[in-house]
């Protein structure tokens, strides 16, 4: 029997558009109470009231996933509302497509702060929970750029490369304890991610955020004793991957 994501309490970083938005409405409509997080306060509190307009059990807090004392922070706030967290989903990504001979350092910490050390720090923060209740979902955000390469984005590579081999690596250390881990591949979206930064580009190359949100979902929802370590969402047309 499936599982249900019924009562389920859920935390999504990157929560107040794109792909984070999406899945923020996918879990709601699963049945799960959903906090959203996200650097940006105005998007992050009008997506919420959004859900709740739909009558939906959501909460939304303002965080930057660099920081280790607003994730204490923002992990208490939820933990009096909702209880432990039973998935997290590590959404949240920057990028700056430059040369490298053009892209700085702060820059580079900036990218690899977010991209990667936000969903260890928050994993770190979530995980003794879980390994306590013997259960537990963590899904990182990957790309299919942490499969292949192109110019001018070498830093967003690199951190999601390193997310790609966290995941594994977690997959394989967490396993024990009850807790699957799930990396998304997720090939191009029509999200502010891409469109506002690449005006030029197709958007009908590229995939609606809900199509890969609803695949999220029904992984979340596999039976327990079933895990997907990978898995990869591609537009049909568009050619990142493979």
């Amino acid at each position: 029997m499936n599982e249900t994501l019924e009562g389920k309490r859920v935390l999504v970083t990157g929560a107040a558009r794109g792909l984070g938005r999406a899945l923020c409405e996918s879990l709601c409509r699963a049945g799960a109470r959903v906090a959203l997080a996200d650097i940006r306060a105005g998007l992050a509190e009008q997506a919420c009231e959004e859900l709740r307009a739909q009558g939906f059990d959501a909460m939304h807090h303002v965080l930057d996933i660099r920081d280790p004392l607003q994730i204490e922070r923002t992990s208490q706030a939820i933990h009096e509302r909702f209880g432990d967290l039973d998935i997290l989903v590590n959404s949240a990504a920057i990028d700056y497509t430059l040369p490298i001979d053009e892209l700085t350092i702060e820059q580079w910490d900036e990218v690899m702060a977010t991209n990667l050390r936000g969903p260890f720090l928050l994993t770190k923060y979530v995980v003794d929970a879980m390994k306590q209740r013997g259960s537990g979902d963590i899904i990182n955000i990957t790309s299919t750029a942490a499969k292949r390469a192109w110019p001018n984005a070498s830093v967003y590579h690199a951190s999601k490369w390193a997310l790609l081999g966290f995941s594994h690596a977690l997959h394989s250390e967490l396993r024990p304890h009850g807790i699957r881990v799930t990396a998304v591949v997720a090939g191009g979206m029509r999200t502010p991610f891409l469109l506002d930064r690449f005006p030029d580009i197709d958007p009908a190359l590229l995939q609606p955020p809900e199509n890969v949100a609803d695949m999220i979902v029904k992984v979340l929802t596999l039976p327990r004793d079933s895990v997907v370590p990978e898995i990869s969402i591609l537009p049909m047309r568009e050619t990142s991957w493979p």
